[in-house]
């Protein structure tokens, strides 16, 4: 745990991440990648102790074990609370009750995110994971997003293959498909991006939160490709609490959060 009174980049964007799964109670949390996976285990062992988790694969745990492990450590860690078959998996989240947090390759002003390919639909530039359960994901339970390197490319006006759901989309679509839809943070390297703004037409739309100890405002717009609503006083991002850094020394011992988001 640092003493520095300047958190380290990576401590606050760990807790912004498990401030986006404040308030799910008996929910899974099914963070995908490093640190959202050690921002979702600190919220589970501090904040939201009602959270459920998983092994990453078909078990439910009672503990919230380190990252990282080697599998025989996995295996060794892990406090077994429940056999989660797929079945039972997708009966959580059909339900609501599932909050996933996924990395984008790009994300636009409504939260339609594309994980699947950059270009057109006929020849891209790039392939990238597919369409995965974004869609599924985005329908049917709140979806969060993490942006390890927040830049014009990943923030767009427009995704080049929509793969997780947006506002816009979710309200064209009628109230069965938006029952359970929440977008409801992206977490960057930078700040907080969070929907509680509405658009002309009241379509929830982008709006800056909080931007990171060292971080301007003026950063952030510059290095945000498509429009961002900016309030009047925008907050600071609060680094660990003292429970709170233990937690993530123990979360993370290895300090793979420090690989992802170095200290600039």
């Amino acid at each position: 745990m640092s003493t520095d009174p300047t958190p380290l980049r990576a401590d606050v964007c760990a807790v912004a991440i498990a401030d986006a799964f404040a308030g799910d109670g008996e929910r899974l949390c099914n963070p995908i990648g490093n640190l959202p996976l050690i921002g979702g285990r600190l919220a589970a062992s501090t904040t939201e102790p009602h959270l459920a988790i998983t092994d990453g694969y078909y078990t439910l745990l009672d503990n919230v074990p380190p990252v990282g492990l080697t599998e025989d450590e996995r295996r060794d860690q892990r406090t077994v609370a429940h056999w989660n078959p797929y079945r039972e998996m997708f009966g959580l989240l059909w339900q609501g009750k599932r909050h996933v947090m996924m990395g984008p390759v790009q994300i636009d002003r409504f939260g339609n995110a594309n994980i699947a390919a950059i270009g057109s639909w006929s020849q891209p530039k790039s392939q990238m994971l597919g369409f995965r359960g974004a869609p599924g994901n985005t329908i049917n339970h709140t979806t969060s997003y993490w942006v390890p390197k927040h830049g014009p490319r990943v923030f767009v006006d427009s995704v080049d293959v929509v793969c997780g759901v947006g506002y816009d989309r979710a309200a064209a679509l009628g109230p069965v498909a938006s029952r359970f839809h929440e977008i409801r943070r992206v977490v960057s390297n930078l700040a907080v991006i969070d929907f509680e703004s509405d658009d002309a037409d009241g379509i929830p739309t982008m709006r800056l939160r909080s931007v990171h100890p060292g971080v301007s405002v003026d950063e952030v717009v510059e290095a945000t490709g498509c429009e961002l609503v900016v309030p009047d006083d925008v907050a600071e991002s609060r680094g660990p609490t003292p429970e709170e850094g233990e937690q993530i020394e123990r979360l993370d011992p290895t300090g793979l959060r420090h690989r992802e988001v170095p200290e600039s």
